[in-house]
């Protein structure tokens, strides 16, 4: 015979069975494909053709330290063949006619830094298929660089290396309302054609800053014979390292793309003392902000 005790006790454990179920069928996620940058100075530096690629005569580089990046689209493509835009296109960042023609709204992108995540989406929204080739194309880029001064600025005489803070915009065609480099906001309200700049640095606490637009910009595309990207666009293609990603539409853990980009040297001057030294009050103008290369890699 049941006591009370007893009947009371197996209803406690029928509501703790039910609450454990309960917690668990609600802690339970759907997997994600998840992308992640990793900036890597070390990386072959590539030309628009995807072949390895050195400083153009006359010009000198640096690889920066960088403060953060965006990217306003994502596409996989099944085959070098794929045109772009017929692969899986997985994120558009909001564009605007605010500065008349269509431009990448710089407020709504979302800026990442070196290793986290930018963009991560359902796999149950991803078309199954083979996917053999990445398409990231860039938006903005804030990284700190070394320059020399060797001047007088309000009596102070100044032959040293400072950390300069270099915000750029490497999208075909940018909307910006403002803009902070580091400490110094920058009000525009237009939009702005890829290559267009502003720089920072503080010697001694005297803020100097100043804008302007590289004439090139490098966009490397290994396919471009097969499957070319629009002029002036910033869409970096690579192929998946090892092996070509698979998505079944089964899948129940998350998988992780970590987007290798070079920025070998990306920052590139026109040096003219020549010393290898970046001096833009000496008339030293910057001529490609461009990545360098694209790996992506199944972790």
């Amino acid at each position: 015979m049941k006591t009370k005790f007893t009947s009371l006790l197996l209803a406690g454990i029928g509501l703790l069975s039910i609450g454990l179920y309960g917690c668990k069928k609600n802690n339970t996620t759907a997997p994600k494909l998840i992308f992640k940058f990793k900036l890597d100075s070390t990386q072959v530096r590539l030309g628009n053709l995807g072949q390895p690629a050195s400083i153009s005569s006359g010009n000198a580089g640096q690889s920066p330290k960088f403060n953060g990046i965006s990217a306003h689209y994502i596409e996989m493509a099944p085959t070098m063949f794929t045109q772009i835009g017929n692969g899986a296109v997985l994120y558009h960042q909001p564009e605007t006619t605010l500065g008349g023609s269509t431009a990448i709204d710089h407020a709504k992108g979302v800026i990442k830094k070196d290793g986290e995540t930018f963009f991560e989406i359902p796999l149950k929204d991803v078309p199954a298929g083979t996917y053999e080739w990445l398409r990231v194309s860039l938006a903005y880029q804030n990284y700190t660089v070394k320059m020399r001064i060797d001047t007088t600025i309000s009596g102070f005489a100044i032959n040293q290396f400072f950390d300069a803070t270099i915000a750029s915009f490497v999208g075909y065609n940018t909307y910006i309302n403002n803009f902070n480099i580091n400490t110094k906001n920058v009000a525009v309200n237009a939009n702005k054609k890829q290559g267009y700049w502003g720089f920072e640095t503080s010697p001694f606490g005297i803020l100097i800053s100043d804008t302007g637009s590289a004439p090139v910009t490098t966009v490397p595309n290994p396919i471009a014979a097969t499957s070319p990207i629009p002029a002036g666009s910033c869409v970096v293609t690579g192929e998946f390292e090892n092996q070509p990603l698979v998505i079944t539409g089964t899948e129940t853990k998350d998988i992780i793309v970590e987007v290798s980009l070079s920025i070998n040297k990306s920052f590139e001057w026109q040096d003219k003392n020549p010393n290898g030294w970046w001096e833009p009050l000496k008339g030293e103008q910057v001529v490609d902000m461009g990545l360098r290369g694209l790996i992506p890699r199944v972790k």
